[in-house]
């Protein structure tokens, strides 16, 4: 028989998560994709095997068109501040 998953607070979701892939949206359009290796109540956070997605508007000089830029990189180990942190969740299908 399994034990029901007990969650009595927020921060008990992400406790649930650790050891798993995340993903956590940051402010400033940087949205990370990551293994969630400890975390505090103030959602500071280290990551693992991090992607992360970076979302920059550019204005075209000529046309004045509005480009959206996305830019990826790939961290082994990554502490997140909390204060950042707009939204934490399992990791979408891409």
């Amino acid at each position: 028989v399994e034990q029901p998953v007990l969650v009595e607070e927020p921060l008990d979701l992400i406790r649930l998560s650790l050891d798993e892939k995340i993903y956590v949206k940051m402010k400033r359009n940087r949205e990370l994709r990551g293994v969630l290796h400890a975390f505090d109540s103030h959602l500071n956070m280290i990551l693992g095997n991090v992607e992360e997605t970076v979302t920059t508007l550019e204005i075209d000089e000529e046309t004045y068109e509005e480009v959206y830029k996305t830019t990826k990189r790939t961290i082994p180990m990554l502490f997140i501040r909390g204060d950042g942190v707009i939204l934490v969740s399992p990791p979408q299908k891409d």
